[in-house]
């Protein structure tokens, strides 16, 4: 990736969907250098079909799970910001919460999920559509705009211009990555999950075939896909 990227931040609803999403990506880019950061919006603490759970212990589950994963990946650190898991909304506390993080960690390239409801109602799940709304209506223009959340210029964070926001797009997309040489590590990090995957075998080859279908765009073994906003050239 260019050099005018350095910095990246992998902004998703749930632990989890970060390495669904774009863990072959992730693993790429700390492998050339780059320094990722994850912010995971929600708390995840309905996802479970185990009637024995409880919200409280799940919470901490995944946030292990998830920590566990980045590792794997090679990310040093994981924002949690909390927010209910299936009720998030885009309000003035998400909102200032995203930018508080944004402006935190001052990214170049954001990942983030999509926008828009598709006929995969899994990458399209409610949380995953507010997250990447949350996240485009932070960049531009509350991030980068000092007069947007005073209260956090009081505690130092200042404005941050983002250069590219790549979303998670499955459906003609513009950016084609190929992950031939750190599928491997997606999988390892997927494995992370256990609270989340009952059957990894069955996981890893419904995964693998879609990395290849997306690969068979540019002729790698397997790829992510994503779509691009550029912001600033």
């Amino acid at each position: 990736m260019a050099e005018r990227i350095q910095r990246v931040m992998v902004i998703t609803a749930h632990p989890d969907d970060s390495e669904f999403g774009a863990g072959g990506t992730v693993a790429r880019l700390v492998k050339e250098g780059k320094q990722v950061t994850y912010c995971i919006v929600t708390d995840g603490s309905k996802g479970s079909g185990d009637r024995a759970m409880t919200p409280d212990r799940l919470v901490k589950i995944r946030e292990e799970e998830q920590r566990a994963a980045a590792r794997v990946l090679g990310v040093e650190t994981v924002d949690f910001l909390g927010f209910p898991d299936g009720e998030l909304e885009d309000t003035h506390q998400s909102r200032m919460a995203v930018t508080a993080a944004i402006r935190r960690h001052r990214p170049d390239l954001i990942v983030t999920q999509n926008p828009h409801r598709t006929k995969n109602l899994f990458a399209s799940h409610r949380d995953h559509r507010i997250t990447a709304g949350l996240v485009l209506d932070v960049v531009y223009p509350l991030a980068r705009d000092h007069m947007a959340f005073p209260e956090l210029l009081a505690q130092g964070l200042e404005p941050h211009k983002v250069k590219e926001v790549h979303l998670m797009w499955w459906e003609d997309p513009e950016v084609v990555v190929d992950i031939s040489d750190t599928i491997d590590l997606k999988f390892k990090a997927l494995a992370c999950h256990a609270s989340q995957i009952q059957d990894m075998v069955a996981v890893e080859a419904r995964v693998r075939d879609r990395a290849a279908r997306f690969g068979r765009l540019k002729g790698y073994a397997y790829a992510e896909t994503f779509d691009r906003i550029l912001i600033e050239r």
